[in-house]
């Protein structure tokens, strides 16, 4: 008997995975067991990546991490996993598209730079695994999570595993329509985005300048400035039509949202709620419930970890 790949005769406590997460300001990285015990975690700077001088420091700080943590935890380490954004190559062995940013991380093998079998995620499928394997999404089997920051990122657990679809693009919410008919297309050419409608990047144009950042909005919301009001709203039932979308096209057991936009707690998840209580579809009066991840700025290195524990099968 098996339990995601791993024989009974090992003890979940004493099985180990390095997940480390690379962004575009820091590398994060933890060393975390069977049961989702984070045994260690640290953080470093990035650096710049504009250049293939800037990128050997990147990819060395990755390695320097990976050696340090192989070195303390020696044989009880048993998978690698890495996770970064961009769209994941079939076998997940390496990021295949991530133009603009991490200048030398396309296409680059990690297995053969570390020395160790490493498999590659996207970050926001790095961060529902860690959901889905122990957190808020832990008992479920099918799941939506949504990441809401920057942009907006998501995955899809169906079946109990993590979908990655064709060419592994499956689960790129952000980049998926709210609004046909707006003028503005997204990074991938989709008008009215969800990631338009709700990432902090867009922030400045949707508000005509006023805010810098979604924080600052939020606080103004708070204080009942009518114009943050009107914005602020606007955005959430947006993001609320964009769940119930979800909901009525997968059906999933929860829907998870995450990321720093998530911290608003209350101030998000009150009028989200009131706005899918008009929008979701409840057959038999049964709704989806709408949680805050667990993890928060380690989720990419938890889960990207636990999916290669999945990956990793133990005999």
């Amino acid at each position: 008997m098996t339990r995601h790949g791993f024989t009974q005769i090992f003890k979940m406590d004493e099985i180990l995975s390095i997940g480390i997460d690379l962004g575009g300001t820091n590398i994060k990285a933890v060393v975390v067991d069977g049961n989702g015990h984070r045994h260690h975690q640290s953080s470093r700077s990035t650096g710049q990546h504009h250049d293939a001088e800037d990128e050997w420091a990147w990819k060395n700080a990755v390695r320097d991490a990976y050696l340090d943590l192989k070195k303390e935890f020696g044989e009880q380490v048993k998978s690698v996993g890495l996770s970064a954004p961009g769209v994941a190559n079939t076998d997940n062995s390496a990021i295949s598209c991530m133009p603009g940013r991490l200048f030398g991380l396309e296409h680059f093998n990690w297995t053969s730079f570390l020395g160790e079998k490493t498999w590659v995620v996207n970050d926001a499928h790095a961060a529902l695994m860690a959901e889905a394997s122990f957190g808020t999404a832990k008992d479920f089997r099918s799941a939506v999570l949504l990441t809401l920051g920057t942009g907006v990122g998501g995955g899809l657990l169906i079946n109990g595993e993590l979908y990655q679809g064709y060419h592994q693009i499956a689960g790129h919410i952000g980049h998926t329509t709210v609004n046909a008919l707006d003028d503005h297309l997204d990074i991938t050419g989709m008008p009215g985005a969800i990631e338009d409608a709700m990432g902090n990047e867009s922030v400045v144009r949707r508000s005509h300048g006023r805010y810098q950042s979604t924080h600052e909005l939020v606080e103004d919301y708070k204080r009942g400035e009518h114009f943050a009001t009107w914005l602020w709203l606007n955005s959430v039932r947006k993001l609320a039509v964009s769940i119930a979308s979800l909901c009525n096209l997968l059906s999933p057991e929860v829907v998870v949202l995450g990321g720093g936009i998530a911290k608003a707690g209350d101030t998000l998840f009150g009028p989200l709620q009131s706005f899918l209580d008009l929008y979701e579809w409840r057959p038999g009066g049964k709704k989806v419930p709408v949680v805050q991840a667990r993890f928060g700025e380690f989720a990419g290195a938890t889960g990207a970890g636990a999916f290669a524990m999945r990956k990793t099968p133990l005999t």
